[in-house]
C-alpha cells in the first residue's frame, strides 16, 4: 500500500466518524498504522504484510481481522464505534437460467 492510499483512508475515516454521528478521533500512528478512539475504544488500522491477499489488517479489541477493501475497513470501524449500526450481509449464489 502507497503513502497516498494510507493518506487517503486517513482522511476517509476522519470524515466518516461525524457522517456517522459518532464523537471520536483519527490519527496517524507509526508504520502506517491509523489509530480510530471512539465511543471508549481504539481501533488500529494497519498495512498488511506483502504477501496476504488483504490490504489492511483491522484491530479491535485485541482481535486482528484482514480487511481486502476500503468497505471492508469502514464496515469494520464503524461496527466497533457506532453500537446501533445494523449490519447487513449480502450473499451472491448461481441460480440457474429461467429459460425464455
Amino acid at each position: 500500500m502507497t503513502a497516498a492510499t494510507s493518506d487517503l483512508l486517513c482522511e476517509l475515516l476522519t470524515r466518516s466518524l461525524p457522517a456517522w454521528h459518532v464523537a471520536g478521533e483519527v490519527r496517524r500512528a507509526s508504520g502506517g498504522a491509523i489509530l480510530i478512539s471512539g465511543e471508549g475504544r481504539e481501533i488500529f488500522v494497519k498495512p498488511a504484510p506483502p504477501g496476504l491477499p488483504f490490504r489492511w489488517l483491522v484491530t479491535v479489541d485485541e482481535r486482528e481481522r484482514p480487511a481486502i477493501s476500503i468497505a471492508a475497513v469502514l464496515r469494520q470501524v464503524r461496527e466497533a464505534v457506532d453500537p446501533g449500526y445494523a449490519t447487513r450481509r449480502v450473499r451472491v449464489a448461481a441460480f440457474p437460467l429461467v429459460p425464455t
